[in-house]
């Protein structure tokens, strides 16, 4: 492993790469590290495309990528992709197609990496990356965030990971202690409760503050549109919770394809899909749980990440399930008081463990992040390299995760963190931890970006009621096997 004292002090820059030391020798190499060798500047900027939230501290990423080595004569411009996933791999995929050199550097979704892979549209950064870069990433960086970076097959390495995400419950202190909680007496921050614990007190919290019609629209949003997002994340990690699955136990989720039951018509997926229809609608709606009060309204049918977190930043939801990039937006809210915010784990179905499938039940965090991958098609395939070697230096990580709420690749990084030095956000590590340790991979395989939409397709027909829960779960338990059936012959 990677002494990463000694890598801390020396910046891990990209100038000490394995294709500039293959091609100038020993005594190149140690010219190119003195003199930070790189040829950019005379070509324009280098072009990554990122979120939007990345263009708007550009200035800070850039300035952290040359305090960790890169050669300040390679200009890095951030351009803004489109915030939804699903609309962001679909522009990646018109550019790749057409063989365009621009962007030079795409940030992919870990959960549709693979399948760009495999089609053979991304460099080989294992052919490319310096041994020390590489060992670092393999060795340090989180197991579950490289996979999905890998050829599953070779294991070479074609994308660098730049920040896991996973999420947590963002919610109103200050209303629920005046509802008469006591979260940090209760370790709110550290211990998750069950999702009827939570849907009785998030009800109790909205009813005093005047519930439907009051001064909340919303006791709680979530993510619940018909979108990459859905199948991902907020309905994978809901059913882990209760104890299902879509492919049995966890060593099933990334394949062999043909080869795994098709487990998604079981009774804790159909309970969490009745959950849901409660909290939009009430325990007396038609394919509701009887048991869960309404937190919501069918609003969050039509939600994907920003449009869910407007309402309770702004001040009008009490409750709010999103990722850590929120943190800082939400800090920073005219709208309450710092004091008046705080973070918890999400809610559990049933107890760790006790889950029909191995690896489910218990409070699970879906799995997300972002890689950063390199233009087959650029012409600048040096520099590019360059600066993927610089992001993978710590100082450069807790820069991103202060300035933008990203969470370090390396978990190590995140467990030193000195909070003071990383604003408001290191207020929430302890919650982030927990988190972190409850994460639940999406099916990363060659068959996901075709059963990714037939999931969220179906659930969201189970959600409006257009399906009850058996019918929606039965359809696309039939379809996810034709799928499987297909891509294994």
């Amino acid at each position: 492993m990677v002494d990463r004292e000694s890598d801390h002090e020396s910046g891990r820059v990209g100038v000490s790469r394995r294709r500039f030391i293959e091609a100038t020798g020993a005594a190149g190499a140690a010219v190119g590290l003195a003199g930070c060798s790189g040829g950019g500047g005379g070509d324009g900027p280098i072009q990554i495309t990122m979120d939007g939230e990345w263009q708007g501290i550009s200035d800070t990423v850039t300035e952290s990528l040359y305090d960790a080595g890169l050669d300040e004569s390679i200009e890095v411009e951030i351009l803004p992709g489109d915030f939804e996933s699903g609309a962001r791999r679909s522009e990646f995929t018109s550019a790749l197609d057409a063989g365009r050199a621009s962007p030079d550097i795409f940030m992919m979704d870990s959960g549709w990496t693979i399948p760009f892979v495999a089609r053979g549209q991304l460099v080989n950064l294992s052919d490319e990356l310096s041994s020390e870069t590489l060992d670092y990433v393999q060795n340090s960086y989180l197991e579950s965030a490289v996979s999905t970076a890998s050829d599953p097959e070779s294991g070479d390495l074609f994308g660098l990971p730049l920040f896991p995400d996973y999420p947590v419950m963002h919610y109103r202190k200050d209303l629920v202690e005046d509802a008469g909680y006591d979260p940090d007496g209760e370790n709110w921050a550290t211990e998750p409760m069950s999702w009827q614990e939570f849907a009785e007190m998030a009800a109790d919290v909205w009813e005093q503050n005047g519930g439907p019609g009051g001064d909340f629209d919303y006791a709680f949003t979530t993510q619940a549109d018909n979108y990459v997002g859905l199948a991902c994340c907020t309905f994978s990690e809901t059913i882990t919770s209760f104890g299902g699955a879509y492919f049995g136990d966890h060593e099933n989720l990334f394949g062999p394809i043909g080869d795994r039951p098709v487990t998604v018509n079981e009774e804790p997926v159909h309970d969490t899909i009745r959950m849901m229809r409660s909290f939009m609608e009430g325990p007396d709606a038609e394919y509701a749980h009887p048991d869960f009060p309404q937190i919501s309204t069918t609003d969050l049918l039509s939600f994907t990440e920003e449009p869910a977190r407007e309402p309770f930043t702004g001040g009008n939801a009490i409750f709010h399930r999103n990722w850590p990039y929120a943190i800082p937006i939400n800090l920073d809210s005219d709208s309450f008081d710092t004091a008046d915010y705080d973070v918890m784990p999400l809610p559990y179905g049933v107890e760790s463990g006790e889950g029909a499938h191995e690896g489910t039940g218990g409070s699970a965090a879906a799995l997300g992040g972002w890689h950063l991958t390199v233009n087959p098609n650029t012409s600048r395939l040096d520099e590019c390299v360059q600066v993927l070697e610089a992001f993978a230096n710590e100082d450069v990580m807790v820069s991103n995760f202060a300035e933008g709420g990203y969470l370090p690749p390396d978990p190590s990084v995140t467990e030193s963190i000195n909070p003071d030095e990383v604003g408001g956000i290191g207020n929430f590590l302890d919650t982030l931890a927990v988190a972190g340790q409850t994460t639940v991979p999406r099916p990363v395989t060659v068959a996901w970006p075709d059963q990714s939409p037939q999931v969220s397709s179906e659930v969201s027909a189970a959600y409006q009621a257009d399906k009850s829960p058996e019918q929606a779960m039965a359809d696309l338990e039939s379809s996810l096997e034709s799928v499987e059936s297909d891509l294994a012959e």
